[in-house]
């Protein structure tokens, strides 16, 4: 079956119980296309023009008036991303996106750190969550995070539309929120993998506990630890003790994934350790990860890992070099299917053109992982090239 074919059949199963008229399954179908197309600016105007609609008009209502329920979409990326990847050692990554805009009217916008730069911008902070297996990744859930100068503004609200449910939440209690929809949805993963603005929450960490989640999450030096002769020392103080022991037998030179330009190797080594005023899930316990960099042995990161007692450091090794792919799905997500180049200000337009960004890349990994092996010879680049001019309109 060609890939025109199959993204047809897709569009046309999900749009049947989602709309009750032709008009927006017809411009829905027309959408995720158009993002799959090469299209310089992927704003309804551009897309539209793409497609041949006279107007943006189609679109503009598809996001903003028509009548539709998002999360119900957001559930089908789901449902067709684990009938297709789903694997019982897939892992689920936490990370946050930023959309840099102008302005002050576009819902959640604010001067706050934004990673695209590394410093304050006027911008949109977006956690997502994405799915990950040996077979492939792409998002899975998303969430727009509200500064409390919003949430607690009314008059912003109102414009924007935000929902009177809608409170301030922090971004690792969005990524919580996540995570508690992915557990009652059925999602298979054994592990919740973040950088350390995430793994630093105790609060994250605590619902992990409670809810006998593992994870693998990096964690800053100050992470708090039961030392060995009773009281509590930062992570760092680990450290150092392990640093002076030397050289020999303490590390173990290992290959944590493939990345961009081949094998990701580090030395690491592990030690059990006890999290002050956090015990892990009843079977489980902690150890924590120490990642030093090959080519500068003075640079070292530290995970906090969370799973079932005895499983072994090569694992959870591992689950810790599946962070990046986040990175990626930001990267394609923003540079190839228009994540961020909306031109939408509101509640639920925002969250409409995320979710339908996030159908079209599931798409396109569900179409790499159906390539035959031999395509592997082209490498990963030239795979992605592939996936990206099959599917135009």
């Amino acid at each position: 079956m060609s890939w025109d074919t199959e993204l047809t059949a897709l569009t046309t199963r999900i749009a049947g119980p989602l709309f009750t008229r032709p008009e927006p399954r017809q411009a829905f179908a027309d959408l995720v296309r158009a993002l799959l197309a090469d299209v310089p600016r992927k704003n309804s105007w551009q897309l539209a023009d793409h497609i041949g609609h006279a107007t943006a008009n189609r679109f503009e209502h598809l996001l903003d008036r028509a009548k539709w329920d998002v999360d119900a979409l957001r559930d089908e990326v789901r449902s067709y991303l684990l009938a297709h990847l789903g694997r019982a050692d897939g892992v689920l990554i936490a990370d946050d996106t930023s959309a840099i805009k102008k302005g002050d009217k576009s819902v959640g916008v604010a001067g706050q750190y934004c990673g695209l730069t590394g410093q304050v911008e006027n911008c949109q902070v977006m956690p997502m969550l994405t799915y990950a297996s040996e077979v492939g990744h792409a998002f899975v859930n998303r969430r727009l995070y509200l500064p409390e100068a919003w949430a607690n503004d009314g008059e912003r609200r109102a414009r924007a539309g935000v929902p009177e449910q809608v409170v301030f939440r922090t971004k690792p209690q969005l990524v919580a929120d996540m995570l508690a929809e992915e557990l009652a949805a059925g999602t298979l993963f054994r592990y919740l993998c973040a950088d350390s603005g995430y793994g630093r929450d105790p609060h994250l960490r605590a619902f992990c506990h409670e809810h006998a989640v593992g994870y693998v999450m990096a964690v800053p030096t100050d992470l708090p630890l039961v030392a060995l002769r009773g009281g509590t020392e930062p992570a760092g103080h680990a450290l150092d003790r392990l640093l002076a022991l030397g050289q020999a037998g303490i590390w173990e030179r290992r290959s944590c994934g493939t990345g961009t330009k081949g094998m990701r190797v580090y030395d690491w080594t592990a030690l059990a350790v006890t999290v002050a005023g956090q015990p892990p899930a009843p079977g489980y316990a902690h150890t924590l990860l120490i990642r030093r960099s090959v080519a500068a042995p003075g640079e070292v990161e530290l995970f906090l890992a969370h799973a079932p007692a005895g499983t072994p450091v090569p694992e959870l090794i591992d689950a810790a070099g599946m962070r990046w792919k986040i990175e990626e799905n930001n990267e394609h997500g923003k540079d190839l299917l228009g994540l961020t180049q909306y031109q939408v200000r509101k509640w639920t337009p925002w969250h409409r053109h995320v979710t339908i960004a996030m159908l079209a890349l599931a798409f396109l990994t569900v179409m790499r992982a159906a390539l035959p092996t031999g395509a592997d010879a082209a490498g990963d680049e030239g795979k992605d090239h592939l996936l990206l001019e099959a599917p135009a309109g």
